[in-house]
């Protein structure tokens, strides 16, 4: 069993005139430890909700949330709030996107660390707060002692997310969800950040749940990739395969658009036609459909379902699988020559 088993989790939205909005229409997925798995795809397809959904931090009104999710045995979605606090930390973490928006801006840097070790490991006084500059050192943030008593806005952007790294790392959790962490660093930061995850994977054996829309990150750091669309997972497979060929028309598209620096002089990206709002409800058939050049009259008749590419998966691990009843074919050659 996996360390976390997301199995046909939903989220929606309660709205005006007892219409609601689904956000998350049934994904699942599975998370080993040591294992750091990306769920991918563009703003709008149900990625932060799912997260959050995963750390009861959604309202607790208007918004209902189906589906299991469960963590070393335990469904995390059907936890008293007081249980969830007590693993919110210390078993389960999170990086936020937005570092500013995420620490408290009236509060010292070293006071929301400590906190975090007085409420779950039982540190308190000096030993807090050696214990804190310790792990802002361990996150390469300069000068830890002195940082400890300066505030979120005397930080730059990417100290902020090392202070956020080492908050959500302070307990050594077993699962750390990272949503979208390098969004507003610039190159450098991003690739200074990325080592950072990998190698507190490596030290401590955390699963890494990563969700972002950059495919470079997916390339550098994933071994598993859930590519999701409308709320749903319509392609997951292992980095390699993935990348080397796409089936779904979706996840092919978003590779295609990539930038190639071995393209010519002049050549026109090719972006996916029309925006996340042009889709189709599920139960009405693909919601891609709308903008996939790979259409066919069969995509509207009903929801595909995940299944199996090219046959079955080796025994206890899942294989390529693809929410299409028309994938694309591509050799491989041509595709990892656009990668």
């Amino acid at each position: 069993m996996s360390l976390l088993d997301v199995d046909e989790l939903t989220v929606t939205f309660a709205g005006r005139g007892g219409s609601g909005t689904r956000a998350v229409a049934g994904v699942s997925f599975a998370v080993d430890q040591g294992e750091v798995v990306g769920l991918v795809g563009e703003s709008g397809c149900g990625k932060s909700v799912t997260s959050l959904a995963l750390m009861g931090l959604l309202p607790r009104r208007g918004v209902t949330v189906g589906g299991r999710a469960v963590f070393n045995g335990t469904d995390l979605l059907s936890l008293r709030p007081s249980a969830m606090r007590d693993l919110r930390g210390s078993q389960l973490a999170m990086i936020f996107q937005d570092p500013l928006s995420s620490l408290n801006p009236v509060v010292p840097i070293g006071v929301q660390v400590t906190e975090i070790l007085q409420r779950h490991r039982g540190l308190r006084g000096a030993g807090a707060r050696k214990e804190a500059a310790t792990l802002l050192d361990r996150v390469g943030i300069p000068d830890p002692t002195r940082r400890l008593k300066e505030y979120p806005h005397q930080l730059s952007g990417g100290m902020r997310q090392r202070a956020l790294i080492a908050m959500a790392v302070a307990c050594a959790p077993r699962l750390l969800i990272a949503d979208e962490p390098t969004t507003a660093l610039d190159v450098t930061i991003q690739a200074q950040i990325l080592e950072l995850l990998k190698e507190l994977v490596d030290q401590q054996g955390t699963a890494l749940l990563m969700i972002t829309h950059d495919l470079g990150v997916v390339a550098g750091l994933c071994d598993r990739v859930n590519v999701l669309y409308a709320g749903k997972v319509v392609e997951a497979a292992d980095r390699r395969p993935l990348f080397a060929a796409p089936a779904h028309p979706y996840a092919h598209g978003l590779l295609g658009s990539i930038p190639r620096l071995d393209a010519p002089r002049g050549d026109r990206l090719n972006p996916i036609r029309g925006s996340i709002n042009d889709r189709i409800d599920w139960a009405d058939g693909c919601a891609f459909a709308p903008r996939c050049d790979f259409y066919t009259l069969e995509c509207l008749q009903g929801a595909p379902e995940l299944s199996e590419l090219g046959g079955a998966p080796d025994a206890g691990h899942p294989g390529h699988e693809v929410r299409c009843v028309n994938p694309v074919t591509t050799t491989t050659e041509t595709t990892e020559a656009a990668v």
